[in-house]
């Protein structure tokens, strides 16, 4: 995939409509494998992903198209919302094993709600792993602000990439210390 080329997995991508979108990458030195597990191992997000407070799966066995879970973080004050936390269930709608994740899902908080279409992409390449993400919010709110819910949208997926790249690369929240 080129840069600046729409992320997709299996085809499909985020909302090509969307006012509010963010994309940004980073190479992780770590076996993909490693972050893979990180990625998928939902549960254990709070473990390693600085902002997610809880993280539950709503189906089980492996992580798959079809999976659900339920996820929690906190959103800082901003001109849309005091702050508050905002509950998200996202459905995992495309997956290929070690190469892309698709889920969508509804997030909700106290006057607020979100509908977000998050991509991921991890590409082996000289000095490790490649992980590319896209994620578009659509919905009254962000709608009203699409510049502000665009810089907190960015900064939400610049920390998941480098609460993802930390704990791949240091072996934290794997399980294995």
């Amino acid at each position: 995939d080129r840069p600046g080329a729409p992320l997709t997995c299996r085809g499909q991508g985020v909302d090509p409509g969307a006012k509010v979108r963010h994309r940004t990458e980073t190479v992780i030195d770590a076996p993909l494998h490693t972050i893979w597990k990180l990625q998928t191992d939902v549960a254990r997000w709070p473990s390693w992903k600085g902002s997610v407070t809880s993280a539950e799966r709503l189906d089980h066995g492996p992580f798959r198209k079809g999976s659900a879970f339920r996820w929690t973080l906190p959103v800082p004050p901003n001109p849309v919302t005091p702050a508050t936390e905002m509950e998200i269930t996202s459905t995992v709608g495309q997956l290929k094993r070690g190469s892309c994740i698709r889920w969508t899902g509804p997030a909700t908080a106290e006057g607020l709600r979100i509908d977000g279409i998050h991509v991921w992409t991890f590409t082996k390449v000289p000095g490790g792993v490649r992980v590319a993400t896209e994620e578009t919010h659509t919905g009254p709110q962000v709608e009203a602000v699409p510049e502000i819910a665009t810089e907190i949208l960015r900064q939400g997926l610049e920390a998941w990439l480098r609460d993802l790249k930390t704990a791949a690369e240091t072996g934290s929240g794997t399980g294995r210390h």
